[in-house]
């Protein structure tokens, strides 16, 4: 018997897992539902069916889990409630600092409703989450770093194209390699912002546009590059679209910390991810945690839920005799 799965938006995201859906046997995707027209959707899966949002409580009982594919900033906080009223729902809602907020609205809709709901599925907040819980049990006398790239950052890219005078851009975040080095041989460094990534900005501008105006604005633009060392080439449009046209990412996770009665022996936890397509990946685990609120669901829990409660053994369709035997 196949878990029924529905999509909310059509984007990156989206997409990505519709193409997830296809690698899982036990899976299959009935709906996708957009804001838009939908016979201006196209989908990949024969037989499943495109829907406006507006039609969804149509679909009540017959989807065991919507995956909930909207952005964090505006999309996700009011989605993720709305329809966990409604169904089984995960999202990849990635606002750090807003995570305990929306746990906390999800938790409420998804009990009143009986569902489950599992927020902030992907690497980071996800995979990421995990290795810092996992090497912090571990090694309770240490320190946390996370880097992240190198990589497109889809929201720093969106805030390259917002400037007066940029046509397009893409922005990559790259780790400092000799900041890494450092924490990979255990000295515990203190680092700041600035010492911990680079920003690299590929920046096509408007006809007639003032470059230094530009590159100026951008390195000095707050909460995105003003606190670190910035780049910024500019490019024809053709180089952009030749060369900069995937959605690239991954980083490093690492625990450095100390064991002993005197701490007198070092150890390094290191977990790293090098992805070609960040939607794709991210998609990929966020139907791995379709089917843990699916098996929940099943056992009678509700409310919300994130990648610290679910089981490992919940991730997989293959039975308990079937992991031990090959996996443990």
């Amino acid at each position: 018997m196949s878990i029924k799965l529905g999509i909310i938006g059509y984007g990156n995201l989206g997409r990505g897992v519709e193409c997830a859906i296809k690698q899982n046997d036990d899976m299959e995707l009935c709906a996708v539902f957009t804001r838009r027209d939908p016979s201006t959707v196209s989908i990949l899966t024969e037989g499943a069916q495109v829907c406006n949002v507006s039609d969804i409580e149509n679909w009540q009982g017959k989807i065991d889990v919507m995956i909930i594919c909207g952005g964090s900033a505006t999309d996700l906080p009011e989605q993720t409630p709305k329809y966990a009223k409604l169904f089984n729902v995960i999202d990849s809602f990635d606002t750090h600092a807003r995570i305990p907020e929306h746990f906390a609205n999800v938790d409420a809709a998804a009990k009143e409703a009986g569902n489950v709901g599992i927020i902030s599925v992907g690497w980071d907040p996800g995979l990421f989450s995990l290795n810092r819980m996992y090497a912090n049990a571990i090694l309770p006398n240490g320190n946390d770093y996370t880097f992240w790239g190198k990589g497109v950052s889809q929201g720093h890219s969106d805030a390259i194209r917002r400037v007066e005078g940029v046509k397009d851009g893409k922005q990559y975040t790259i780790p400092v390699e000799a900041a890494l080095e450092a924490v990979r041989s255990g000295k515990n460094p203190e680092l700041t912002t600035r010492e911990k990534h680079l920003r690299e900005c590929f920046v096509v501008l408007e006809d007639g546009a003032d470059a230094a105006k530009v590159e100026a604005e951008i390195k000095n633009m707050p909460n995105y590059f003003a606190d670190y060392d910035t780049t910024v080439h500019f490019i024809s449009e053709e180089e952009l679209k030749k060369n900069h046209s995937g959605i690239p990412h991954g980083g490093f996770v690492i625990r450095s910390g100390k064991t002993g009665w005197n701490e007198e022996n070092s150890h390094v936890i290191e977990y790293s991810l090098k992805l070609d397509s960040n939607p794709e990946f991210t998609s990929s685990v966020l139907i791995a945690y379709a089917r843990a609120a699916y098996k929940m669901k099943a056992e009678g829990q509700s409310g919300c839920k994130t990648v610290f409660d679910v089981p490992p053994a919940y991730l997989s369709a293959q039975s308990g005799e079937e992991l031990r035997a090959h996996l443990l």
